[in-house]
């Protein structure tokens, strides 16, 4: 079987993003947010996701890809014959009047780079999930789209009737193509534009420069850092898990999910990213999206929410034909109904920092005491009760271990916030909690094999307890966490250090692909129980597993080498990075140099 990889890079700017393909098509744009209908969605169906295409006027052609170095914007060189060109697509950001300028603009820049080239440009947005493709009506200078309430609009000093024809012209002077979503550029063309590129060039870079990461494969660190920040909805500080739904976790599985939308349970782990990369503006953000969600009436956060905090995110079936044909295509994330009990800690551990961090202030520390202690009735309560797990098992309630470490290792934070509050009432409740998780996590031991299963009275292996070591269970106990990762290894490592989350059967068959923050958790855990070499040896291994501008998906097939799953994965890219950090710090320490 042929590998398979996703050709596309990313453009955004904390407000949407933009997948760019190789051969320039805009496959995936949703507009005004992440989770909108989109505009352009070759990328689930060739005939009705409409395109946006700068193609030479005949025949075969090739093409490279390349980010402009340490930003988000994207060159993409398309050669044919003895002519070349290149197309720089970028979403503009940049500080203006002490804020954020962050439009619903895509600037496309195109100009002429051997020979003379001539290029055809294929403009075609679609409404309503495909079902409506818009209607194009020439102005002065530009096209506007008709067809939805938003003003839709395409300017440009490229000649209109040759878009409107779809007929090739001569490419004697750099091309700019402005498209907006509701505000039209109402200003010079060519000049915006290239102010725009220039203050957005600096922006990226100096961004990248305030970053605080070690010397360990930086390269691939800072890509994923640019990444991660743009599945930031900077309105509210919401992280997508990623930008696209439905890219199949494997071909015809029809586990094809919306992830357009914000997990709690990854929290712990983005925040340590940002924290380790020393940006404290996302992680406020990031604050301030979960300080603002609104609970149910039984107090209880949901797995995941919209952007913007909305809870309810009904899952529906497209007729769309879906990623090569892979159906069903959702829109919508029946996750949200169900019980995953781990979030209470993982919100708890995530605000340990403004308590431990001197960078915080007394305000910022004090609106969390109430949250504080409604998270920890809500682990009392729940301490007994079973869930569907960080796995999100639709037809499978188990108590998990998964769940009972997040327990633990959110009344230890809760310990820590209580002994800074002075508060003795929440630092007792929190102690009392902490053992009571432990017995709990306990009761997952599986003595004929030194190890810990998926849930109470069950013998399955998940990867999901590899946190068991990353997060300091065992202590110093060494001899517990080799035991326990060597199990986990008899059963769910692949090769080349890739690594599946359980091998059993599930709602929807026995998964076939691994998963690959999984394959960076163990990475973290090798460098944890001292198996540094191991550990740099299958970081640098797994690097392979991304596409040609070090992107990486959810999942991989050990098989091909395949890329599945939604792409980019921002969570992916989460675990690269603090596998990176976890390597970096060891490294750093004198009895490794």
């Amino acid at each position: 079987m042929k590998k398979h990889t996703y050709g596309s890079g990313l453009i955004g700017n904390c407000a949407y993003i933009a997948h760019v393909e190789e051969d320039t098509n805009i496959s995936w744009l949703c507009l005004p947010r992440f989770d909108s209908d989109f505009i352009f969605g070759g990328m689930l169906d060739r005939e009705k996701g409409g395109q946006f295409t700068i193609l030479p006027e005949k025949g075969k052609f090739e093409s490279t890809q390349v980010y402009r170095e340490n930003t988000n914007i994207l060159e993409t060189t398309v050669t044919y014959g003895e002519n070349s060109y290149k197309v720089t697509d970028f979403a503009p950001r940049f500080k203006n009047f002490d804020r954020y300028y962050r439009p619903l603009m895509l600037i496309r820049k195109i100009e002429s780079v051997k020979g003379g080239p001539h290029v055809k440009i294929k403009c075609e947005p679609v409404s309503d999930y495909g079902r409506m493709k818009l209607t194009p009506s020439l102005g002065s200078n530009h096209i506007r789209y008709m067809g939805i309430e938003q003003e839709l609009r395409l300017t440009t000093n490229a000649p209109m009737s040759y878009i409107m024809d779809e007929k090739a012209f001569a490419l004697h002077r750099p091309i700019y193509l402005v498209f907006t979503y509701g505000r039209p550029l109402e200003a010079p063309i060519e000049t915006t534009s290239e102010r725009f590129l220039h203050a957005t060039t600096a922006y990226w870079q100096e961004w990248v420069k305030s970053t605080s990461i070690s010397n360990f494969h930086q390269k691939l660190v800072l890509r994923s850092a640019l990444i991660l920040k743009i599945h930031q909805y900077e309105d509210t500080g919401a992280i997508i898990a990623a930008s696209t739904t439905s890219l199949p976790e494997s071909p015809g599985s029809t586990r094809n999910w919306d992830y357009r939308y914000c997990w709690i349970r990854d929290t712990y782990y983005t925040l340590t990213c940002f924290n380790s990369l020393g940006h404290f503006e996302e992680l406020e953000k990031y604050f301030e999206f979960i300080h603002n969600l609104i609970l149910g009436e039984d107090g209880r956060y949901q797995p995941l929410y919209s952007i913007t905090g909305n809870s309810l995110l009904t899952e529906e079936i497209s007729e769309l034909d879906g990623y090569l044909g892979n159906k069903p295509v959702r829109f919508g994330n029946q996750a949200y109904t169900h019980i995953q009990n781990d979030l209470y800690g993982q919100v708890l551990v995530s605000l340990l920092p403004l308590y431990s961090d001197q960078r915080f202030t007394e305000e910022e520390r004090s609106s969390s005491r109430p949250m504080i202690l409604n998270l920890l009735d809500k682990i009392e309560a729940t301490m007994n009760e079973k869930d569907a797990g960080l796995w999100e098992f639709r037809n499978l309630a188990q108590e998990h271990c998964y769940t009972f470490l997040f327990h633990w290792a959110g009344a230890c934070a809760a310990a820590k916030i209580g002994i800074r509050l002075k508060s003795d009432k929440m630092y007792q409740k929190a102690i009392y909690l902490r053992d009571e998780a432990a017995k709990k996590i306990e009761s997952c031991y599986l003595p004929d094999r030194k190890a810990y299963g998926q849930a109470v009275n069950s013998k399955y292996m998940d990867a999901s307890t590899l946190q068991l070591i990353t997060m300091g269970y065992f202590g110093d106990d060494l001899e517990r966490a080799n035991n326990h990762l060597k199990a986990l290894e008899e059963d769910l490592l692949a090769k080349d250090f890739l690594f599946y989350r359980y091998k059993h059967m599930d709602d929807f068959g026995v998964p076939e692909t691994t998963f690959l923050i999984c394959a960076f958790w163990y990475i973290e855990a090798l460098a944890c129980v001292g198996r540094l070499n191991e550990a740099v040896e299958g970081f640098e291994t797994l690097t392979k597993y991304c596409n040609h501008l070090h992107l990486f998906s959810e999942d991989v097939d050990q098989k091909t080498g395949s890329q599945w799953g939604n792409f980019p994965q921002a969570y992916s890219h989460v675990g690269l990075m603090n596998a990176a950090f976890r390597i970096g710090k060891k490294l750093d320490q004198p009895n490794f140099l």
